[in-house]
C-alpha cells in the first residue's frame, strides 16, 4: 500500500512539474497576442513576409489604400497619415513599444486596416508575420 502512495504521489510531483515546464510564464502581452493568432493556426513568425506585406501593393482593398506604405509611411520608423489627415504613430516597436500590446487595439486595427488594404480579413499567419516583422524595427 505504501509503494501505491509513494507512486501516487511521484506521478503528481512529475505532472506539476511538467505542466510547469510545458506552460512558460508569460513573456508579455505581445507575445501572449502571437500565442493567441499561433493557437488559431499560425506557425513561427517570419519577419522576411511582414516587410513584403508592408510594402506590397495589393490593389484588391479600397482604391485609396492599396498598400500599407499609404498611411504608414514609406519605412515603419517614420509616423504616417491617415486618408483624412489624422496623424498615425509609427509602426515600428523601436519607436512605439506599446504597439501590439493591446489585443482588442490589435483585432481592431488588423480588422479594419486589412479590410482596407488587402480587402480580406488577415490571417493568423499575416498578422504574427507583421507583428514580427514590426517588432524587429
Amino acid at each position: 500500500m505504501k509503494s501505491i502512495k509513494t507512486l501516487a504521489c511521484t506521478l503528481t510531483l512529475a505532472a506539476a512539474f511538467g505542466a510547469a515546464v510545458a506552460s512558460p510564464a508569460s513573456a508579455g502581452p505581445r507575445e501572449d497576442i502571437i500565442a493567441g493568432f499561433m493557437a488559431q493556426g499560425a506557425g513561427p513568425g517570419n519577419a522576411a513576409n511582414g516587410a513584403a506585406m508592408y510594402t506590397k501593393n495589393y490593389g484588391t482593398g479600397k482604391p485609396d489604400t492599396p498598400k500599407c506604405t499609404t498611411c504608414h509611411g514609406a519605412t515603419p520608423q517614420q509616423a504616417g497619415q491617415t486618408r483624412t489627415g489624422k496623424a498615425i504613430d509609427p509602426m515600428a516597436v523601436s519607436r512605439a513599444p506599446d504597439r501590439f500590446t493591446d489585443k482588442k487595439k490589435v483585432d481592431k486595427w488588423f480588422l479594419r486596416n486589412c479590410q482596407g488594404v488587402i480587402g480580406r480579413e488577415c490571417t493568423p499567419q499575416e498578422k504574427v508575420d507583421w507583428i514580427t516583422y514590426l517588432s524587429s524595427q
